[in-house]
């Protein structure tokens, strides 16, 4: 997943001391550096189980419990990861003057376009697919295109903006266009998930609809100021867990009332599990009010707790795969891929027509076995990265 525009604070200030202006908030890098390893168990699942087909939203009569909840802690990656992007943004902006700043996020926008069109949608389905998938990587640069059109708005009002779009946007969920009426490209690039026809016979399938993201960056970009130079730790950290605890609360309240914010829950008869697990069951696409609110609050109580934790080797860790998303989500996504390849020409399709593995416990156990190969390159390049700031292009990595 792309990298956000750089922090301005690097380090991690004392419980008691603002941090100074030019570090990098090691919270930040944490918190995106584990979302990125959450969504390496995802990934992996498509590579090695893709032969067993899951809904979204997940199936709670169905669904294997295991993948079931592997699947609902991946949901963290992508809410967290943009409203991070908005923060950054913001932190961003406080050394540079706008014109920079807009400048800087329309650029890093289409590259993220052109990455997502011309190179992650052919390394999944090969050079002559005629479909391209405008996945996460499509809707994050659409969203700092859009932030950066609308950053020189007062704050207050980009809060607004932010809070109306999240909230309110599923009240445009009865709203159905088909590929004849006039506005319906733009209505499934915004919130209908749907095909898109091309020239030439090719498709583009909008698996990320991008208003409710835009909604998510506005409202990062909206707390930016909770992250500034001058903001004691302690106030950040309360001010995260008030956060969490009122979006939580809110997800509760909500999904018991049934009525609003995503499809209707329900009851499996006998079955504890299944009828908690249809409780959490909640819609990514589009993102739902319900499925924002429990995964972004679930995202303010972990960036407090990185807060307060402030050290030690994990956090380091996590920082390290955070500093260079970009870099680790084409690593991580090219070595799948050449995996993949190397053992369907090994050992041909196993489930089917694909290769695949019996079980989904060999998916965990490539999962743990990935972690430090793939930690290794990334922090070589986030060491790169660092010492040579006059590469310009690096900056976008």
């Amino acid at each position: 997943m792309p990298a956000a525009p750089r922090s301005t604070l690097v380090g991690v200030p004392t419980a008691a001391v603002p941090a100074p202006r030019g570090v990098r908030l090691q919270s930040i890098d944490a918190l995106r550096g584990l979302v990125m390893v959450l969504m390496l168990l995802d990934h992996l699942r498509e590579t090695w189980f893709l032969h067993v087909p899951v809904a979204d939203p997940i199936d709670a009569t169905t669904a294997l419990p295991a993948m079931y909840w592997a699947r609902l802690a991946v949901s963290l990656c992508a809410p967290i990861f943009v409203a991070l992007t908005g923060v950054s943004a913001y932190l961003f902006s406080t050394r540079h003057t706008l014109a920079e700043t807009r400048t800087y996020l329309v650029k890093r926008g289409l590259v993220l376009m052109a990455l997502e069109v011309f190179f992650l949608s052919e390394l999944y389905w090969g050079i002559a697919a005629p479909t391209f998938w405008l996945q996460v990587i499509w809707c994050i640069g659409v969203c700092m295109i859009a932030l950066a059109m609308l950053m020189g708005l007062p704050r207050r009002l980009l809060l607004a903006a932010g809070l109306l779009i999240v909230c309110g946007h599923n009240l445009l969920d009865a709203i159905t266009l088909g590929p004849d009426d006039p506005f319906f490209v733009l209505w499934a690039m915004l919130h209908q998930r749907d095909v898109i026809a091309l020239p030439f016979g090719f498709v583009a399938k909008t698996t990320y609809p991008v208003l409710p993201w835009i909604g998510v960056i506005l409202l990062g970009f909206a707390i930016g100021p909770w992250f500034g130079p001058g903001v004691d730790t302690r106030v950040r950290r309360r001010r995260l867990l008030q956060l969490g605890g009122v979006m939580l609360a809110a997800f509760v309240l909500l999904r018991w009332w049934n009525g609003y914010g995503d499809t209707p829950w329900f009851v499996v008869d006998g079955d504890a599990m299944r009828t908690l697990m249809s409780f959490l069951a909640l819609t990514k696409y589009p993102p739902s009010l319900l499925f924002l609110l429990l995964t972004l609050g679930i995202g303010a109580l972990l960036l407090a707790g990185f807060e307060r934790l402030r050290e030690g080797r994990v956090l380091a860790m996590l920082s390290v795969f955070g500093g260079a998303p970009m870099f680790f989500y084409l690593l991580h996504l090219s070595v799948l891929r050449v995996l993949y390849h190397s053992a369907y020409a090994i050992w041909g399709p196993t489930q089917g027509s694909v290769f695949g593995v019996e079980n989904y416990g060999w998916v965990l156990v490539w999962y743990v076995a990935l972690l430090i190969p793939l930690y290794l390159p990334t922090a070589w390049f986030s060491r790169f990265k660092a010492a040579r700031r006059d590469i310009a292009w690096l900056k976008y990595f």
